[in-house]
């Protein structure tokens, strides 16, 4: 990867590609009660960013194979466990094919998760005998030509019971090409013991395919995409372009929802019926409700928005923003820890922060919340049916009382009376005479 960043921490669709795996592993039925992960390169950071219930961790100090990797940790495993080894940069692989996986091993020792592929370079060759039954793995280096011609090919993924693997991996020994104790190398152990050997045939190659380059995690990046956009679409969402909506997190859609291009939707995100988000827009951990309007430019984090909503465009809605229905937050508005009233509208050119806005207020273009005194914050509490004039300075702690008006270029540090005109303003003057400066000329 050409990266201080472990490879299995590198992520797809906002998550490390590690973690993808350890997530289906988790949704396997016992796989939350025993997961090990074997860690070397980078592993304190890897253990500090991957998280699972019961995730144990075993420590592969040396780097001498694969099957010297899953002996750092089989002592974990009960004798009648099935045993399922899974690897951290396939971030692809589904629970549905993991669980075919263990349900292989029903009658047989062994089972091995293969694919097709047109041009196998580099993968294991799976060798049958005349009869089709499968009787070794044979590694890329160590390969014959008839060998390499083969495509059917091993994905890394088996799974056998504890006592077989345990007995197993103390008989490996590290005499082939690249002198590693193979994993692959149990197949032939278990053929020699008479043992049935079945295959369960990933039919999508990317599913199974890892990542050792930014080349390769582009790509793995882009099908991760395509399917979490098109279970979206079969959901209920109509999106512009499938190839320009990148999905970083969990997203839930109503009916009739609009997802215009390049959008961006992280952590988790819940959109009601018949939401609109017009081009170029950002929303993390969101909860949107029915036939709200985002549009283009807008950059929405950690608010809840209730039905009926219009927002931006170039609208910028920080933690803690609560919009009540049929608010109205406009071009340049920025938000911040604001409960905002049903029907109130801030249109133009404005920061609200630390606030507490009652229904039908309306907030005059460059109005600003004054909520920092340079060492707390403090808040604004706004009544119902406020008029704010613009250019506005709400100095905190302040409250202004329903129906009042606040006159434009104020700067309000008292609390305004309910139903009443405050305003603050310098007297207005003219110097008659007055000449403006000029250059002089050279």
């Amino acid at each position: 990867m050409r990266s201080s960043l472990p490879k299995v921490l590198h992520p797809v669709a906002g998550k490390p590609m590690l973690q993808h795996v350890v997530d289906a592993c988790a949704s396997l039925p016992g796989g939350q009660a025993g997961m090990a992960v074997v860690y070397g390169h980078g592993g304190e950071l890897v253990r500090e960013r991957i998280s699972g219930n019961n995730l144990q961790w075993a420590l592969q100090a040396e780097q001498k194979g694969t099957g010297h990797a899953v002996a750092q940790a089989i002592h974990l495993a009960g004798d009648t466990d099935v045993v399922l080894i899974a690897y951290g940069d396939v971030p692809l692989i589904l629970p549905v094919t993991l669980q075919r996986l263990a349900q292989g091993l029903q009658d047989a020792s062994l089972c091995i998760l293969t694919t097709q592929l047109a041009n196998p370079t580099g993968y294991g060759r799976i060798v049958r005998n005349a009869g089709g039954q499968v009787q070794a793995i044979v590694e890329e280096k160590d390969a014959n030509d008839a060998q390499r011609n083969i495509t059917e090919v091993n994905t890394g993924f088996i799974a056998a019971r504890g006592a077989d693997l345990k007995r197993w991996l103390q008989q490996l020994t590290p005499q082939n090409a690249q002198g590693e104790y193979y994993l692959t190398d149990c197949v032939g152990l278990a053929v020699a013991e008479g043992g049935n050997i079945n295959t369960v045939l990933c039919a999508d190659p990317l599913e199974v395919e890892g990542a050792n380059n930014r080349v390769q995690l582009a790509r793995l990046e882009r099908a991760c995409q395509q399917r979490q956009v098109e279970t979206l679409m079969l959901a209920g969402a109509t999106v512009a372009d499938p190839a320009r909506l990148d999905i970083r997190g969990t997203v839930a859609t109503g009916q009739d929802v609009f997802i215009d291009v390049n959008v961006v939707l992280q952590g988790k995100v819940t959109l009601g019926n018949n939401v609109i988000i017009e081009a170029n827009c950002v929303i993390q951990d969101a909860d949107i409700g029915d036939n709200v309007h985002i549009k283009s430019h807008s950059v929405i984090e950690d608010a809840v928005i209730a039905a009926g909503c219009d927002i931006g465009p170039f609208a910028r809605l920080r933690p803690g923003t609560v919009l009540a229905e049929n608010a109205r937050i406009g071009n340049f508005v920025e938000t911040k820890k604001a409960r905002i009233g049903k029907g109130s509208k801030v249109n133009h050119l404005s920061y609200i922060g630390d606030t507490e806005m009652g229904a039908g207020v309306n907030i005059g273009a460059g109005t600003i919340t004054c909520n920092y005194d340079g060492a707390n914050k403090h808040k604004t509490v706004i009544g119902d049916k406020v008029f704010v004039g613009s250019c506005t300075q709400l100095v905190a702690p302040v409250s202004v009382g329903d129906g009042a008006t606040i006159g434009a270029g104020s700067t309000i540090t008292k609390d305004a009376p309910a139903g009443e005109l405050t305003l603050s303003r310098a007297k207005q003057m003219t110097m008659k005479g007055w000449q403006r400066p000029v250059k002089e000329k050279k």
